[in-house]
C-alpha cells in the first residue's frame, strides 16, 4: 500500500513527454493464486530529445524482481536501483531501440486493493486504470507510452479454463501438466491503464454483429454459470450500443471480438480495457425478479459508456491524467445521448441534471473542488469525481450549444480524424471545432480550468411603446475560488420569450451581444441584450434544457415560477420551476416549523402538481419527475448554511403530509388507472408507468391504510422495481412496525443468494430516516451478510448511510461520525480507494450548524491524525479538512 509519506503534488505545468518509448510489448503470466510470475519483453525507444545517458525509469510497485536483462544480457548490479516505486536502469545500449526483460513475482490471493492482478472467487481479474499496471510488471505506466501488447496466459486447464485478453486471441493450447495457454494480441498501440486480464471458470452467451462495412464481430458476456440468462439485456443493450455509435458518430468497431466479464468484486462500475470490458456484475445482471427499472436503465447506459470509449478513451487516449475529462468527460456525454435516443430526452435530461447538482453542485462548492482538468493531485484516484464525469460532459454539451449540431458533428469528426492513435490534450479537442467551424472558443476553454459553479443574476424589462425587451445577465463565481475576480465564462442561454398564454413571441432585432438559434452567449461579467420589435409583455424563458450549469441568484419570482411551471413549453424548465415550488414551499415549512407556526401549502402549487400528474399528454416518467419531491440532501444544499437535517426533515414532512392530504382524492384515482397489467418488460414506457406509480404511493402511504396499501404491493409485486418501492415505503414510513418488520425478512429469505438484490436489502435500511437508523447499520456491519472485502457491500451500506440517511448520518451526538471514522479506518486497511470514495460524504461537515459541525470536526481530525494511512484518504481527509497531507 502506498502510505502517506509518499504524498506529493504532481502538476500539470511540469508535464514532460517521456524518456523512453515503448514500441512492443510481450508478456508471459504463469498464473498462480498464490505465487504468479510475469514475463515481460519491451521494445523500448529512445527519442531523438533522449540523450544516451539519460537513464530508464519503470514504475513497479509490489513486485518482486526475479531478473532484469538489456538486449539479452543480464544487468551488473551498477546498472539498476530498484525502490518501492520502481526500477531505474542505467548503463542502457547505445542503439535507439533496444529490448528490456523482466521476470517479477506477484501474489494475487493478497491483493485487496483490488488494483492490479487480483484473486476473486476463485479468478484472476485485472484493474489497471489509473495506476495498476506497475502492481503487474515493470513498465512506464502512463497514459502518453502507447505499445502494442501480445499476451501469453498460462494456467490449469480445470481450474482456469478460460484466458482471456485485450485484442483477439491468435493462439492456445495444451501444455503439459494439466495446464494449457492462450495467446491474445492486440494490433492497436494503447497505455498500460487499459491491459486488461481475465481468467478462471465463468458461464457465457454469444452473439454476433455486422459493422456497417459489413465485418461480423463475435460479441461475448460471461457472467456466473447459472446466471447467463440474466446477461441477456446486457447483450441488447451491446448490439444497439455499437448500431447506434455507427449511426450517430460513423464510429465502426475494430477488433474481431467484443467481450465483457461480470465479477463481483470490483472498485469500480465497469473498466473499458480493449476488447475486453471487465464490468461489476451489478450492472450486467438483470432479470424482472432481481432488477429494478433503474437497474436496466444503468446497465444500457454503463453498457453504452465502456464501448463508446472503444474510440473516445481508447482509439484516442489522454496525454496525462489532467486530461481526465477528454475521455470521460466526452463518453458521458455520448452515453446520456444514446440513453435520450433510447428512452426519454426529457426524462434523461432532467435525471442528470438532477444528478449533477446532488453530487457536482456540493463538490464546486466545498473542499474537493477542483476544475473539470485539475491544476495538481496528490493521488489521480481521488479524481475519478463528478466533476470530471458529469461537470465534464456537461461542457462538451455546452460545446454542441455554442458550435451548434452540424459543427459539432464537423468537429468531433476532425477530432477522430486527427488524433486516432493519439494521446492527446484538451486543446487539441478544443481546437478541432475552432477549426471545423471558424468559432474562437479561446474563450469558452475556460471552463476546464477553473472551479465553481457560475451564479447567474437575470433582470428583464419591457418597454411598451418602444416595443423592445432587455434582459441583462451577470456572472459571477462563489467566492472563496482561487482567481475567481474578473474571470468571465463563455456561457451559452438557451431561451425563448413567452406571451402570458405560453406562445412563443418573436423579435425583429437584438443588440448587446451574440444572439443565434435561440442561444444568447453571454461572455462578460455584464451583459444587457435588447430585443426590438416583440409586440407582447414576455415572459424569459431561460436555460432550456439546462444550456449550462449554472445557478440562478436570486431564484425568479414567485409568480413567474408557477408561470413556467403551467406553461413552458421546455420540459427542463417546466420540471425545475414545479422543483422550485418544492423547495421554496420546504424551506418555508423549516422555518415556521422552528417557529411554531402552522405551515399551508399554497393552493396554486398543489393545482400544478394536480394538473401535471393527470395530463395524459405528459410522459409517465416525466410526471413522476415532477412529483417526486427535493431530499433533505438537496433541501440543505439550497439552505446552505448552519444546516440542520432533523429540523429539513421535519419540515419536509410537515409539507408532504399536507400535499397528501390535499391530492388524496386525485392521486388515489390516478393509482387505481396507472397499474402495469402486462408481463413485465423493461421498456421505457412500462419503466415509466412503474416510476409514476411508485411516486403516487409515496403520497398516498401517507394516509389512513397506508401500511395496508404498501404492504399489500409488497406481496403481490411481480418485479423487484414494484417490490423495493414498497419495501422502501414500508420501512422509511413505517419503521418497526410488525409489517415492515415482517417485508424485511421475506425480502432477505427469499434474495439471502442474490448478492446484488441484497446490497438492495441493505441500502434500505441503511437510509431509513430516523436517527435510531446507527444502530441498525451498526449491526448489519457486525452481521454475517456483509463482507469488508467487497465493494459493493461496503457501497452498500456505508455508502448508503453516509450519503443517503442525513438525518442518521448527521445525529447532534456526532456518534454516527465516530461509527463511520472507524469504519473507514478499517477499510483503509483493506481497499484505500474505497475507502477514500466513500470518506468523501463527510465534504459538506463545514455547513453543518455549530454543534454538528463541530463534532464531524473532532472525527475528522481525529481520523487524520492516524499513523499509516493510505495516500488515498489522507489527500482527501486533508483536503476535506484543509490540511496538507504533510502537515
Amino acid at each position: 500500500m502506498r502510505t502517506d509519506k509518499d504524498a506529493t503534488d504532481i502538476f500539470l505545468s511540469d508535464y514532460k513527454p517521456p524518456s523512453y518509448l515503448v514500441k512492443s510489448v510481450e508478456m508471459r503470466i504463469e498464473l498462480n493464486k498464490q505465487n504468479t510470475i510475469v514475463h515481460s519483453k519491451l521494445v523500448v525507444e529512445r527519442p531523438d530529445y533522449t540523450s544516451i545517458d539519460t537513464p530508464l525509469f519503470l514504475d513497479g510497485e509490489e513486485l518482486t524482481l526475479v531478473s532484469v536483462a538489456l538486449n539479452g544480457s543480464e544487468v551488473t548490479r551498477q546498472q539498476i536501483t530498484v525502490s518501492k516505486t520502481g526500477m531505474t536502469l542505467r548503463g542502457l545500449p547505445l542503439e535507439d531501440r533496444f529490448i528490456v526483460e523482466t521476470t517479477v513475482r506477484i501474489h494475487p490471493e493478497k491483493n485487496t486493493q483490488l488494483m492490479g492482478l487480483y484473486a476473486t472467487r476463485g479468478n484472476f481479474c485485472t484493474q489497471c486504470e489509473a495506476e495498476g499496471f506497475r502492481r503487474i510488471t515493470f513498465f512506464p505506466d502512463r497514459p502518453d507510452v502507447l505499445a502494442v501488447f501480445t499476451v501469453r496466459l498460462e494456467a490449469d486447464k480445470v481450474e482456469t479454463p478460460l484466458l482471456l485478453s485485450n485484442g483477439n486471441k491468435v493462439e492456445h493450447g495444451d501444455l503439459p501438466a494439466g495446464k494449457h495457454f492462450a495467446v491474445w494480441h492486440d494490433p492497436f498501440p494503447k497505455p498500460a491503464y487499459l491491459f486488461a486480464v481475465f481468467a478462471g471458470d465463468l458461464g457465457m452467451i454469444d452473439d454476433q454483429f455486422r459493422t456497417m462495412s459489413g465485418r461480423d464481430v463475435r460479441l461475448e458476456i460471461y457472467v456466473e454459470h447459472g446466471k447467463e440468462e440474466r446477461a441477456l439485456y446486457a447483450m441488447d443493450a451491446l448490439k444497439r450500443s455499437m448500431r447506434w455509435d455507427e449511426e450517430r458518430f460513423g464510429l465502426e468497431y475494430d477488433l474481431d471480438i467484443f467481450m465483457i466479464v461480470a465479477v463481483s468484486d470490483f472498485n469500480m462500475g465497469a473498466m473499458e480495457n480493449k476488447g475486453l470490458n471487465i464490468f461489476n456484475d451489478k450492472y450486467v445482471l438483470a432479470d424482472p425478479q432481481t432488477a429494478t427499472d433503474i437497474d436496466y436503465a444503468n446497465i444500457e447506459s454503463i453498457i453504452a459508456h465502456e464501448y463508446f470509449h472503444n474510440w473516445t478513451g481508447n482509439r484516442i487516449t489522454c496525454r496525462d491524467w489532467f486530461q481526465l475529462c477528454l475521455k470521460e468527460g466526452l463518453t458521458v456525454y455520448r452515453d446520456h445521448e444514446f440513453t435520450s435516443d433510447m428512452r426519454s430526452r426529457a426524462v434523461k435530461r432532467i435525471s442528470d441534471v438532477r444528478a449533477l447538482r446532488a453530487h457536482q453542485f456540493p463538490e464546486d462548492a466545498g473542499p474537493l473542488a477542483h476544475p473539470v482538468r485539475p491544476q495538481k493531485y496528490k493521488e489521480i484516484n481521488n479524481f475519478y469525481t463528478a466533476t470530471v464525469y458529469e461537470k465534464g460532459a456537461e461542457l462538451v454539451r455546452m460545446l454542441e450549444t455554442i458550435v451548434g449540431t452540424d459543427g459539432f458533428r464537423a468537429g468531433i469528426d476532425l477530432y477522430f480524424e486527427r488524433h486516432d492513435g493519439d494521446a492527446a490534450t484538451i486543446e487539441q479537442f478544443i481546437t478541432c471545432f475552432a477549426d471545423a467551424t471558424g468559432t474562437d472558443l479561446g474563450h469558452f476553454a475556460k471552463w476546464y480550468d477553473y472551479s465553481g459553479t457560475p451564479n447567474i443574476s437575470v433582470s428583464t424589462a419591457y418597454n411598451g411603446e418602444h416595443q423592445s425587451f432587455s434582459v441583462t445577465l451577470q456572472q459571477s463565481l462563489r467566492s472563496g475560488v482561487p482567481q475567481a475576480s474578473g474571470i468571465a465564462m463563455h456561457i451559452p442561454v438557451s431561451f425563448a420569450l413567452m406571451a402570458e398564454d405560453g406562445t412563443h413571441l418573436g423579435w425583429d432585432d437584438v443588440s448587446g451581444g451574440d444572439v443565434a438559434d435561440g442561444v444568447m452567449h453571454l461572455k462578460d461579467p455584464n451583459q444587457t441584450f435588447i430585443f426590438e420589435g416583440v409586440t407582447k409583455k414576455p415572459v424569459l424563458s431561460a436555460f432550456r434544457g439546462f444550456s449550462a450549469p449554472t445557478t440562478l441568484i436570486p431564484e425568479p419570482a414567485l409568480d413567474e415560477t408557477l408561470f413556467t411551471a403551467r406553461f413552458d413549453d421546455d420540459p427542463f424548465n417546466r420540471w425545475n420551476a414545479i422543483n422550485s415550488l418544492f423547495m421554496r414551499t420546504m424551506r418555508e415549512a423549516v422555518a415556521k416549523n422552528a417557529n411554531g407556526k402552522q405551515m399551508l401549502v399554497d393552493s396554486q402549487f398543489v393545482a400544478v402538481l394536480e394538473a401535471v400528474a393527470a395530463d395524459n399528454k405528459l410522459d409517465a416518467a416525466y410526471k413522476a419527475l415532477c412529483l417526486t419531491p427535493p431530499t433533505v440532501s438537496e433541501i440543505a444544499r439550497d439552505i446552505n448554511v448552519s444546516i440542520d437535517p432533523s429540523a429539513i426533515h421535519a419540515g419536509r414532512e410537515i409539507v408532504l403530509d399536507e400535499i397528501s392530504g390535499l391530492c388524496a382524492e386525485r392521486f388515489t384515482d390516478l393509482y387505481d388507472c396507472v397499474r402495469v397489467e402486462d408481463a413485465f418488460a423493461p421498456t421505457a414506457e412500462q419503466a415509466g408507468a412503474r416510476a409514476f406509480s411508485g411516486a403516487l404511493i409515496a403520497y398516498l402511504a401517507r394516509q389512513t391504510g397506508g401500511i395496508d396499501l404498501a404492504a399489500s404491493l409488497f406481496e403481490r409485486s411481480d418485479n423487484m422495481t414494484d417490490r423495493l418501492v414498497a419495501l422502501t415505503t414500508l420501512a422509511h414510513q413505517f419503521p418497526g412496525h410488525e409489517k415492515t418488520v415482517e417485508a424485511l425478512g421475506q425480502f432477505q429469505d427469499t434474495y439471502k443468494d442474490e448478492p446484488v438484490v441484497l446490497d438492495k436489502w441493505l441500502s434500505v435500511q441503511a437510509t431509513v430516516p430516523r436517527e435510531e437508523a446507527l444502530l441498525d447499520v451498526q449491526a448489519l456491519a457486525n452481521d454475517p451478510v456483509f463482507s469488508w472485502n467487497n465493494p459493493n457491500r461496503t457501497r452498500a451500506l456505508l455508502g448508503a448511510f453516509a450519503t443517503g440517511n442525513p438525518v442518521a448520518f448527521n445525529r447532534a451526538d456526532g456518534a454516527s461520525y465516530a461509527f463511520f471514522c472507524d469504519s473507514i479506518l478499517r477499510l483503509d486497511a483493506i481497499n484505500p480507494q474505497v475507502a477514500a470514495r466513500l470518506m468523501t460524504a463527510m465534504r459538506s461537515w463545514n455547513d453543518l450548524e455549530p454543534v454538528r459541525k463541530a463534532a464531524a470536526e473532532t472525527q475528522l481530525k481525529a481520523l487524520f491524525e492516524k499513523s499509516g494511512l493510505s495516500r488515498d484518504l489522507r489527500d482527501i481527509l486533508g483536503r476535506t479538512i484543509g490540511r496538507s497531507a504533510e502537515n
